[in-house]
């Protein structure tokens, strides 16, 4: 049976989600409002927010889960070539934190694969920047000749990296993004990046499956190694992919 909340009850364990055969599988609650709190329960949880206007808050927490081990990521030839090209081009920049909600309103133009609309409706929006504001959620972006034409954003608590969304306006924008964020986690120690769900894109840069009660293990763990260090770019981040960058890249 689905547990409906509101919000002054806390939410149920990720064990409580519905099981295969189900007609939502991974769904734990439904109900309450997103805001930052709320927020910082559900991911400490294992559990995430993904509903479209209209309805009620979905929680869900799906078995198995799609994760990225930054070890394991697959930096190709041509995407390596491409960020050479890029980090020794004057006017391409990443930055860190310079345009969150900018970020979140270009991926909700862009809905996920199968999709007609999008989960990331205004609320929620608001909520991630005000969440932004107490440091738990970042913005990775793409930017060249001042215009913002990729990115990503994703939730940090501790050791434990929550991926969310990204878009591209230019071939390989998100790519690059997604590659400055896994050389950030590694030079911070953050091992995995949370996906959420199985897509073959993901499965291309390293990303697999594992099951729900060994990604609870894996946040667990994360929260007990206490904070990364702070989230900006540093051009020394790359040597972790074996790239050399400028270090010209403003922050916000």
């Amino acid at each position: 049976m689905l547990t409906c909340i509101d919000d002054h009850t806390p939410l149920p364990p990720a064990s409580a989600a519905l099981g295969p055969g189900s007609e939502a599988p991974g769904l734990v609650a439904a109900g309450g409002s997103v805001h930052p709190a709320r927020l910082e329960e559900a991911y400490s949880k294992g559990i995430f927010p993904w509903y479209s206007a209209g309805q009620p808050v979905l929680w869900w927490s799906p078995d198995p889960r799609m994760v990225l081990p930054v070890a394991e990521f697959k930096l190709s030839q041509s995407l390596r070539k491409t960020l050479r090209r890029f980090l020794r081009t004057p006017g391409c920049e990443v930055r860190f934190d310079h345009g969150l909600r900018a970020v979140m309103q270009a991926c909700a133009s862009t809905p996920r694969d199968g999709q007609d609309g999008t989960w990331i409706v205004p609320e929620m929006v608001d909520a991630y920047c005000a969440w932004h504001t107490l440091g738990r959620v970042h913005s990775v972006e793409t930017w060249v000749d001042g215009q913002l034409v990729g990115g990503l954003y994703f939730v940090n608590l501790g050791h434990m990296c929550f991926g969310e969304s990204m878009f591209s306006h230019r071939t390989d924008a998100s790519k690059i993004a997604l590659a400055a964020l896994v050389a950030a986690c590694r030079a911070r120690g953050v091992a995995w990046v949370d996906c959420q769900q199985n897509t073959g894109h993901l499965a291309s840069l390293g990303a697999h499956e594992v099951p729900r009660g060994q990604f609870l293990q894996m946040v667990t763990q994360g929260l007990r190694a206490g904070p990364a260090k702070p989230w900006t770019y540093d051009a020394a981040d790359w040597a972790q992919l074996g790239l050399a960058g400028r270090d010209d890249s403003p922050d916000a």
